[in-house]
């Protein structure tokens, strides 16, 4: 395996780490109603475990409000049940073949609260490129043992996959400021 491959592996892992993060910050709850809070919880339907997404379709017809429209109607109390479960804090609300949930204002100790939990993701990810980092050196330093690279193109190889590091731990930290900023917005 050449060194650059052992970087592009390293840059793929690092993104894929990075959309994790983004994904995990997009179900945590701001003042505004969004479909990603919602669309991955599982219910139990048709005899095994779906998502809400497969079984309904999600609006956010008000900024406030979530609007779940099922396909089939006889799922709409499982849809609820699992709603109520997943300990998000929202109660649904039947009308007629849709179920509402309805948003109130965030407090301020809540958003306080919600901060420190993207703080946790966002550390979460931090660790998880670290750790790529980690495998890739010892990549690296194993290749370069073996093959016979040049000590000036291991340490070189070794700068750019802590730049690539830097990189992306520096992106996490930007949509942390984002959604920090997002979430304290009232």
């Amino acid at each position: 395996m050449a060194l650059d491959d052992i970087l592009l592996e390293a840059e793929e892992k690092m993104e894929k780490t990075e959309q994790v993060v983004v994904n995990e910050f997009a179900g945590v709850r701001t003042g505004k109603a969004s479909a990603s809070l919602v669309e991955n919880i599982l219910v139990e339907s048709y005899g095994s475990q779906m998502r809400i997404r497969e079984l309904a379709g999600i609006t956010a017809p008000e900024p406030r409000t979530l609007a779940i429209q099922p396909w089939d109607a006889s799922t709409i109390t499982a849809i609820e049940k699992a709603i109520q479960k997943a300990n998000l804090g929202l109660n649904p609300a039947t009308q007629g073949k849709v179920i509402r949930i309805f948003f109130p204002e965030l407090s301020q100790e809540r958003r306080l609260e919600f901060v420190k939990i993207i703080k946790k993701m966002t550390e979460d990810g931090r660790v998880a490129i670290r750790h790529v980092r980690r495998d890739a050196m010892d990549l690296l330093k194993k290749h370069a043992h073996d093959s016979g690279v040049t000590e000036d193109e291991e340490k070189q190889a070794e700068k750019d996959l802590q730049k690539l590091t830097d990189t992306y731990i520096a992106k996490i930290d930007a949509h942390l400021v984002h959604k920090e900023k997002e979430l304290m917005t009232v």
